[in-house]
């Protein structure tokens, strides 16, 4: 009887694995010539998607805007060309996408990065979301940003720094390590911290970091932040529309892993009310000439273009807003546009090192952390690049 290699089978043992059927050399009544093992390895796709509705109030602010569903790949696609993984379906009128009596719509591959929760051939494949006549659906920001990709935007290699915020909850909606019924000590020491006192939460985020790094995101750090249970990680710098792609897919194995800890993550403009920072992600931007000597009159030319969009800027920079940019706990009133040099209260800032060396970037401080990262790096583009 022939018997498989169990070396083989065991370097596989995390992947989903293909029945063969193998003819027995000596055939019993009980098998009648046949019987079927586990041999040729599959692959497991995860079709990641945004169903739009990141903060909308009929959602919730606990529940978060990516969907996802798993492909099973007999023949495992090897390359990472999302070209080559096929178009998949899905019930849109079950995410708010589409009506019942015409519910399908597409899932378009964009993206394939290693899948770092499953291991082996498996993958994660982030895509955007097409109606069935291949046009993009009216959720797809995505293909917003890469309308605006031309030629002349495409030299000048726009790159972004995403710095991504959030909160941690338990799953009764209290800030997770938070006093039942009550508050911590008032923030200021918990900004990095370290320390069971300071820190609340640091196991998941962690176990995100290295998903991230497995993943092959372009993940540049973490953080405990100002508020005790909120965290932030930093994407980038990445051009467009990676930065989306990779925002997407690092937002997607937070919420997974979250299912692991017990744990469930806001994005939340403002998850809790009174003296305690809201919760944003900062954007840092810069073009091929602002990061070239001689590159601050550029960033001051982006600058003063960002003063007269501000209002289209705030529409699109994310949900519950108004609650976080208020002028208090580091941030300037939704209503004003400031810029300054190291100030954290601004609505732009030039950072200190930019100034000295006189290029570099500047930083977004306006969108709220439950922005979409397509919108913001569309945004970016739009302005900076008019006439």
């Amino acid at each position: 009887m022939h018997v498989p290699n169990s070396t083989a089978l065991s370097a596989k043992a995390n992947c989903a694995a293909r029945p063969v059927l193998v003819r027995c050399s000596r055939p019993t009544s009980a098998r009648r010539g046949f019987f079927v093992i586990r041999a040729a390895v599959a692959q497991r796709a995860e079709y990641i998607w945004a169903d739009g509705l990141e903060g909308d109030q009929s959602k919730g602010v606990v529940f978060n805007e990516m969907r996802s569903k798993t492909k099973v790949i007999q023949e495992p696609i090897t390359s990472m060309d999302p070209k080559e993984f096929p178009d998949w379906s899905f019930d849109g009128s079950s995410t708010g996408q589409a009506e019942g009596n015409n519910s399908d719509c597409i899932l378009n591959p964009v993206a394939v990065y290693p899948d770092p929760i499953r291991g082996g051939d498996n993958v994660l494949v982030m895509c955007d979301v097409r109606n069935p006549d291949s046009t993009p659906h009216a959720t797809n920001t995505r293909a917003k940003l890469v309308d605006l990709l031309t030629p002349d935007v495409v030299a000048e290699k726009p790159m972004y720094g995403f710095e991504q915020e959030y909160t941690m909850l338990s799953k009764s909606g209290q800030v997770y390590g938070w006093p039942h019924g009550g508050y911590p000590a008032p923030q200021g020491p918990f900004y990095c911290g370290v320390g069971s006192e300071s820190v609340y939460g640091r196991p998941l985020a962690e176990a995100h970091m290295d998903a991230c790094m497995k993943a092959g995101l372009l993940i540049s750090g973490i953080n405990a932040e100002v508020m005790p249970g909120q965290w932030e990680f930093q994407i980038g710098p990445v051009g467009a529309p990676d930065v989306g792609d990779e925002v997407m897919i690092a937002r997607w194995l937070l919420h997974r892993l979250g299912e692991q800890f017990g744990i469930v993550c806001t994005f939340a403009a403002k998850p809790v009310k009174g003296d305690w920072n809201g919760t944003g992600a900062h954007t840092n931007f810069s073009t091929e000439s602002m990061r070239n000597p001689g590159g601050m009159k550029h960033i001051m030319d982006a600058i003063d273009k960002l003063s007269k969009t501000h209002p289209e800027h705030i529409s699109q920079y994310g949900t519950g807003n108004e609650e976080r940019l208020t002028g208090k706990h580091e941030t300037c009133d939704m209503n004003t546009f400031r810029s300054g040099v190291a100030d954290r209260g601004a609505s732009i800032r030039i950072p200190l090192p930019v100034q000295l060396k006189n290029y570099g970037y500047l930083e977004d401080r306006r969108p709220a952390a439950n922005v979409d990262p397509y919108t913001v790096a569309r945004l970016l583009i739009k302005t900076t690049f008019s006439k």
